[in-house]
């Protein structure tokens, strides 16, 4: 093997020396970011093949924004490894019934603020709000004047009744009302095993007039799940966990901006406070006490019952379909 001298003369050095001998810093080529800055603009540029869709918009703005955050605060690898951990936590106490993703998105504002961002509402129109981690798709078809209250003990009687118009006052027939609500003890159907399948859910139509006629209970306010991550979160910012009163209502008709809404009550102590901000004045409704002989006569009842007339008023748009439903939990 040939040897060579280095430069002050000492001893030689083989060719297959040199070949190892490891680059000083300064004769390496610069692969990677020297700085924070230049990391984002590496990821960038790392998903740039997705540049002018709908993915890489969004993704890109995710990655920028999670960036400037993580700069902002001087983010620290352990409370990284603590956000990672919470959310799987989120993940695992998720189940076909219980939507934890959702309901973080509801409790941290995100969900209204893309209400908000992308409702587009024709002046005078209903407005929208929280379609909320509860719906589920299905619901059984019922006649006018029908009783969704299918279970004992769900709450007090409301009629619920009006017309579904267009911004220019006219009926809308064949409309379809897709509505749900909790019992009295502040659950859905899906979550409480002891109800009736579907109870207090419903999908009514129109008749030629553009009117519907229903039966159900008074909402009331409940707690949403506060025993996982979400409710940790909660507490740590001295929330409380608490929605007010309300009826879940998607409007929809052919040729008409399909809405997803709630109707929340007047009197509720939380209206000011909804724990997924999900609350416009709009969206308030008064129900009036029916009670003494000749009210109830008149309506044919025998018992009390809150009586709300509201119409729903529909702006020409596309009509479109709500692609999430919750599952039921199973009493095993």
């Amino acid at each position: 093997m040939t040897s060579t001298e280095n430069e002050k003369g000492d001893s030689p050095m083989s060719l297959d020396d040199e070949v190892r001998a490891p680059q000083r810093a300064s004769d390496q080529q610069d692969y990677h970011a020297t700085s924070s800055e230049q990391i984002t603009a590496e990821v960038l540029a790392a998903i740039s093949s997705t540049t002018g869709t709908r993915a890489g918009e969004i993704l890109s703005a995710v990655i920028r924004h999670a960036h400037d955050l993580a700069r902002e605060v001087r983010l620290q690898p352990d409370e990284l490894l603590a956000a990672a951990e919470f959310l799987r936590r989120c993940g695992d106490i998720s189940d076909a019934a219980r939507h934890e993703y959702i309901l973080l998105s509801d409790v941290l504002g995100l969900t209204m603020v893309v209400d908000t961002e992308a409702a587009g509402v024709a002046d005078g129109a209903l407005e929208t709000s929280a379609l909320g981690p509860f719906y589920r798709a299905g619901a059984p078809w019922e006649p006018n004047g029908a009783n969704i209250s299918r279970g004992t003990d769900d709450g007090e009687p409301a009629k619920i009744h009006g017309r579904v118009l267009d911004t220019d006052g006219t009926p809308i027939s064949d409309a379809v009302l897709d509505v749900w609500s909790t019992n009295a003890r502040g659950l859905y159907e899906n979550v409480d095993p002891t109800q009736p399948d579907y109870n207090l859910r419903g999908r009514f139509r129109t008749d030629a007039n553009g009117s519907y006629d229903l039966w159900t209970v008074k909402p009331v306010s409940y707690p949403i799940p506060d025993d996982g991550p979400v409710g940790e979160l909660l507490h740590l910012t001295g929330r409380h966990n608490m929605r007010p009163a309300h009826f879940h209502v998607i409007a929809s008709a052919p040729g008409y901006q399909t809405i997803v809404t709630e109707l929340f009550t007047d009197d509720d102590p939380y209206l000011d406070s909804d724990v997924v901000f999900g609350v416009k004045p709009s969206l308030v409704v008064h129900y009036n006490r029916i009670e003494g002989p000749a009210r109830l006569a008149a309506a044919g009842r025998t018992e009390p019952y809150w009586d709300l007339r509201y119409d729903f008023i529909l702006a020409p748009g596309q009509t479109t379909t709500v692609e999430f439903s919750t599952g039921r939990h199973q009493n095993h």
